[in-house]
């Protein structure tokens, strides 16, 4: 029986959807699978809810053999609230951004701003999509230039949507792959970048080139591995051992994040009481300024259900950033680390702090300062490495700040830390608080005494000794120093800690800050 013209053209229509769906077919995805990785669309169902992405452009290149251009892309949604995707297809022209491939994901990112909701790009792509034999012979022939057929939107330019979508759309990298160029600039542009053990590299050139240019041999993942961009580089936000534990920790922090910069975080009916007091705190930090504990104990304590999650945990681990909530609510926790330099802020975690209050800035994320700090890390290092330069990254992110924003000093803050952590007066914060073993000034009670006293003819210790139990009494008393310091709001117990900010919070929910009349500032960059 022969069949319709409507039947060969149904025909027609799913053979080609079929194609594109087995990318570069089957021996291409096998090699893929044996490296330990994922397909393009395997990531996708695994990220996704169930039967929710709806494909954009599926079918373009397929006439060429390039199915989809190797980019899958469009909706769908995670724990039911919509996101655009897209995801770099290895197994089809080894994931090099062609025409179509670029356009693509411009559009993909153009969508997610015009739409108002989070994007993510899945990044398996040596970057731009040299010619072929065939392909420079055509060029050759017709005088055309390599850049010719392209328009304004492709592959180099989609770092315009992702300049143009940032502060607007939280934007998520995942790298699943070795990439570069075009393939690490644009995720270095978003707000949050994942890595995965042994699959994941990034670089500007590759070892090969490394070696031809400057002599020296290095594998690909002492170059750019997620270990060196997890705790040296910094680029690196999240590393997971594996694609599935990837996607989980994405999903996971989506839940974190409102869908655009109009809409507030999400709020959820939390089993954690708002009024439970926080007795463990009092054992768990030392009164003794010297002690270290892991701050991180603390802010598990404090939060719902002992639910923080950790951004750049393993890149300038002397201060702590990451969300977690308050009565259902997300906060953005900004924390001295006393386990790591005494908590003393450096170079690098004064770009990881400034950045993380920028981004909550964007997005009315309330902030919650953590503060036990000995100030800035002296030495010739951090000086000659640009201290000043970073930490006023820092001042300016805290004073651009216009959401509700929580200083809490528990143990001390000396010094450049006053500033550093906003406790200072005029710098935005709008409650200062102090735990009651708190001290602060510009040096610590024994460097004050030593200063003061030490050179003093016939002093001894125990004329030192006095003179410090007398300091600690009056000057570097909270309960002394709130009576005439209108500028901290209150002195509280660590027991009643989680009750307080959650009122605190809830107090300045309305807070509105009109924003001034120009383009915008010049960060100290």
């Amino acid at each position: 029986m022969n069949k319709t013209f409507f039947e060969q053209r149904l025909e027609e229509l799913e053979s080609a959807r079929e194609r594109v769906r087995l990318g570069g077919g089957p021996a291409k995805i096998e090699k893929q699978h044996s490296e330990g990785k994922l397909t393009a669309r395997e990531r996708i169902d695994l990220l996704l809810d169930p039967d929710s992405f709806m494909e954009i452009n599926m079918l373009a290149g397929h006439i060429s053999e390039l199915p989809a251009d190797g980019l899958a892309a469009g909706s769908g949604t995670v724990d039911g609230r919509q996101v655009f995707v897209y995801s770099q297809d290895r197994t089809v022209r080894g994931g090099s951004i062609g025409v179509e491939h670029g356009y693509k994901m411009y559009r993909t990112i153009e969508r997610a701003v015009q739409m108002g909701v989070p994007l993510i790009g899945l990044h398996d792509s040596p970057g731009a999509r040299l010619p072929n034999y065939n392909e420079l012979d055509w060029l050759g022939r017709n005088k055309r230039s390599i850049f010719s057929n392209i328009s304004e939107k492709h592959g180099g330019s989609v770092f315009m949507p992702n300049t143009r979508g940032s502060g607007l759309i939280p934007q998520i990298s995942a790298i699943l792959g070795t990439c570069s160029g075009i393939s690490v600039y644009s995720p270095a542009l978003t707000d949050f970048v994942f890595m995965v053990d042994r699959i994941s590299h990034m670089f500007i050139t590759g070892p090969m080139v490394v070696k031809m240019v400057t002599g020296e041999d290095i594998s690909m993942e002492d170059l750019g591995g997620a270990k060196v961009h997890a705790r040296q580089t910094g680029t690196c936000d999240f590393r997971a051992p594996d694609e599935a534990a990837c996607f989980e920790e994405i999903k996971r922090l989506l839940g974190f994040l409102p869908l655009n910069a109009d809409d507030p975080p999400p709020a959820y009916v939390s089993s954690d009481p708002p009024d439970r007091a926080c007795h463990e705190l009092e054992e768990m930090v030392p009164t003794s300024s010297n002690k270290s504990y892991d701050i991180r104990q603390v802010i598990r304590v404090i939060v719902d259900d002992g639910e923080f999650i950790e951004i750049k945990k393993e890149f300038a681990a002397e201060v702590v950033i990451g969300f977690g909530r308050l009565d259902g609510k997300t906060v953005g926790i900004v924390a001295n680390q006393p386990m790591v330099l005494a908590g003393a802020m450096t170079v690098n975690s004064s770009d990881k702090q400034a950045r993380f209050i920028r981004f909550c800035d964007c997005f009315n994320i309330p902030l919650v300062m953590l503060v036990d700090t000995p100030a800035y890390m002296p030495g010739s290092d951090q000086e000659h490495a640009g201290i000043i330069r970073h930490g006023a990254k820092v001042l300016y992110a805290l004073c651009e700040a216009t959401v509700p924003r929580i200083a809490l000093v528990l143990r001390k803050a000396y010094g450049g830390g006053n500033l550093g952590m906003g406790v200072l007066p005029g710098l935005g914060t709008d409650l200062v608080l102090y735990w009651p073993i708190m001290e602060t000034g510009i040096l610590g009670a024994e460097q004050s005494v030593m200063l003061l006293y030490a050179k003093m003819p016939g002093v001894t210790p125990e004329f030192l000794e006095e003179k410090l139990k007398e300091y600690r009494q009056t000057y570097a008393n909270p309960i002394y120093d709130v009576s005439s310091n209108i500028n901290v709001e209150d002195v509280i117990t660590p027991a009643e800690t989680r009750h307080y900010l959650i009122r605190a919070l809830a107090m300045l929910a309305g807070k509105h800050s009109p924003k001034l009349p120009k383009k915008h500032g010049n960060i100290p960059l």
